[in-house]
């Protein structure tokens, strides 16, 4: 990525002797890719993300009344069916470069879906350069479980809002738990002659996050970048069922091999005063499956470090589990089918204002808002310019990592990435969570680091293209 780099993360050289093999060239004259300054063009495409028209988004996503899966379809002012159609025309008004449609998929009654349904995404693609995705999404789907909202199942009330275990398949019963046909109330969702069509305003959960994705899909079509990385801007149906429209896409994509390099999932990302009475409007969260090198952790760092460049009053808080206890999103149902994919979430909820009538726009910080779409729009569009990530295991997917040629050294191979002008080395510890050190070390794809011990140390290595965008760091990780 185009940026200055952080102390931490500089090489000291002089406390290391490296070596290239033959004809592969001298890292230590290598010229590295400017990273004196960001790319003006990602300046622009962040700072014209809009708190205004994130307002008219949502002040007209609300009007829908509710937009729970099971809520009327047939409605043209009312209801799930009119919501989607509202995305789709939206989308398909913000500009000719966007390719919109209907992802659709027919649900049979089963779980949270007590009847047969019709469940459609929403999405929307900027073609690039190359087939290669990159996502960013939030659910347009709302829910209203009782007045007291998700506090009530965080305060163990049964028979209001249990905690949503969103995520793909059904709820795993815990240890002792009782069944559903055992406890008094069940699954709150589950009841017979539920009423769909009550209010649920959805602002926050996940109204917060749709807008967000519609209004980086204008952004992004009117920033006039060519990206070299496909841009897919999605809002996904029936989240608070489990996960079911990302989890039915994510399993069309790995059955058809869509290539998803990076998926961005924004899942209550507008609110920044806690019902416990705290503020923060300056941080979000960012959740990653692990383990530790995981991609998805790569992605998740990768967003820190480009967010720290250009929203740098916006602080990234890495959380080091998929989601918040007990809960879950869309980003798990990807993870699920072996995509990198991450959450953002705000850093104060207020559980009152969720899965109730309560979650109206009045709940909504725009400018916080705002800054989360900056973070989201600032990593997207480092890593949609730069190339893709390097490959560093063979065809039996073992790491190309060895000790060679004493025996003893760090021996690192790698697979050429198209549009790659250098390369970028990173070791640690093996038991620090972050990368300590880094170096670049020109055009190869075969480097040694003499006497650097591959048990001790983890090594990983980024693309960066000649203008210094850089990519995720592939690690060397069984």
């Amino acid at each position: 990525m185009t940026r200055q780099r952080p102390p931490i993360l500089l090489a000291t050289i002089a406390a290391v002797l490296f070596y290239a093999p033959a004809g592969m060239g001298s890292p230590q004259s290598a010229a590295s890719p400017s990273t004196a300054a960001l790319d003006p063009r990602i300046e622009k495409l962040v700072a014209s993300v809009s708190e205004e028209r994130l307002q008219q988004l949502l002040q007209k996503l609300v009007s829908f009344g509710t937009r729970n899966t099971l809520s009327d379809a047939a409605s043209t002012t009312r209801g799930i069916g009119a919501a989607r159609q509202w995305i789709y025309d939206e989308l398909t008004r913000t500009s000719p470069r966007l390719q919109v449609s209907f992802d659709t998929y027919q649900i049979p009654a089963h779980g949270r879906i007590t009847r047969d349904v019709e469940l459609r995404n929403v999405m929307a693609v900027l073609p690039g350069k190359s087939p290669r995705r990159i996502y960013v999404s939030g659910h347009y789907d709302s829910l209203n479980l009782g007045s007291a909202g998700q506090l009530a199942g965080n305060q163990g009330i049964r028979g209001s809002a249990a905690p949503q275990q969103e995520r793909p398949g059904a709820r795993p019963q815990a240890p002792g738990e009782d069944t559903p046909s055992q406890r008094p109330s069940g699954d709150p969702q589950q009841r017979p002659g539920q009423d769909y069509n009550i209010d649920a305003p959805g602002a926050n959960d996940d109204g917060s996050g749709t807008v967000l994705s519609m209004e980086l899909a204008r952004v992004f079509a009117q920033s006039g970048i060519e990206f070299d990385a496909t841009l897919v801007f999605m809002t996904v149906a029936g989240e608070e069922q489990g996960t079911i429209g990302s989890g039915a896409y994510a399993k069309k994509a790995r059955a058809e091999h869509i290539p998803i390099q990076a998926w961005f999932n924004n899942d209550i990302v507008g609110n920044s005063h806690g019902g416990d009475g705290t503020i923060d409007s300056a941080t979000i969260r960012i959740y990653s499956e692990g383990p530790e090198d995981s991609p998805s952790r790569e992605l998740a760092m990768f967003t820190e470090r480009v967010a720290a460049e250009y929203v740098p009053s916006h602080r990234v808080r890495l959380m080091a589990r998929k989601d918040r206890f007990g809960r879950g999103g869309d980003h798990n149902a990807l993870n699920a089918e072996g995509f990198a994919a991450i959450g953002f979430r705000e850093s104060r909820e207020n559980y009152s204002k969720q899965h109730g009538p309560d979650d109206t726009i009045d709940g909504v910080d725009f400018p916080y808002l705002a800054q989360n779409a900056r973070v989201n729009a600032a990593a997207m569009a480092t890593l949609a310019l730069a190339p893709p990530p390097p490959v560093v295991t063979n065809e039996r997917g073992a790491p190309m990592l060895d000790r060679r040629p004493s025996g003893y050294d760090a021996h690192l191979r790698w697979n050429a990435s198209s549009g790659a002008a250098g390369y970028r080395i990173f070791w640690r510890d093996a038991w620090d969570p972050d990368w300590q050190h880094e170096m670049y070390v020109g055009n190869v794809t075969d480097f040694i680091m003499p006497h650097a011990n591959i048990d001790d140390q983890v090594f990983g290595v980024a693309a960066v293209d000649a203008q210094g965008h850089e990519s995720t760091v592939s690690v060397y990780a069984r």
